[in-house]
């Protein structure tokens, strides 16, 4: 490996820091977290989590750096658009407990709260756009479309409703698919 393609020490650092807060911010909540035991758990003095994130703030904002991988919907009939996003949701709510985190520390902190509203609004504000017969309409119909899926995933994977964790997958897409589709491509009412 020559030395501009060997990784460097500071990657491996960050890459630390933020495995370690991702950890601590879902175990923890963002209020109960702290500089002090993310460093502890990355190994590190907690002058280099400063360093690298400047405040628990910075950090955190990095730690939840989120792509929902939202599939492309080109491929998908525009009537089943609500139950490949709902699918597709359960899919990322199931595998990526950060995401759980991130809606646990949104409920409670503004910044949270912030950063939650802005993945939501960069990355499901252009599906709505897509798919949604009024385009001026797309910011109002995605927003419903995330109190639907952040509902969901708020019963099922934070407050843990036993109905809700007890339903089947498929039960969910069937119930929660249609009322997805009408909030994208209903007309408006």
């Amino acid at each position: 490996m020559t030395e501009s393609t060997a990784p460097r020490r500071s990657d491996a650092t960050r890459g630390a820091i933020l495995d370690a807060a991702r950890e601590r911010f879902a175990a923890d909540g963002y209020e109960r977290a702290t500089i002090r035991a993310i460093a502890k758990d990355a190994r590190i003095d907690p002058s280099m989590v400063m360093r690298y994130y400047g405040n628990k703030e910075g950090l955190f904002a990095a730690a939840i750096s989120i792509d929902l991988r939202l599939p492309d919907l080109a491929a998908v009939p525009r009537e089943d658009v609500g139950r490949a996003l709902v699918t597709h949701f359960l899919d990322v709510w199931e595998k990526d407990e950060v995401l759980t985190a991130m809606l646990r520390v949104g409920i409670t902190n503004a910044a949270g709260a912030e950063r939650m509203q802005s993945i939501f609004r960069d990355q499901l504000l252009p599906v709505a756009s897509r798919v949604c017969p009024d385009p001026a309409a797309a910011p109002l119909r995605a927003g419903l479309c995330a109190s639907q899926i952040l509902g969901m995933a708020m019963t099922r994977y934070v407050l843990r409703f036993p109905p809700m964790v007890a339903m089947a997958r498929e039960e969910i897409v069937d119930w929660a698919g249609p009322t997805v589709q009408r909030y994208l491509t209903a007309e408006r009412p």
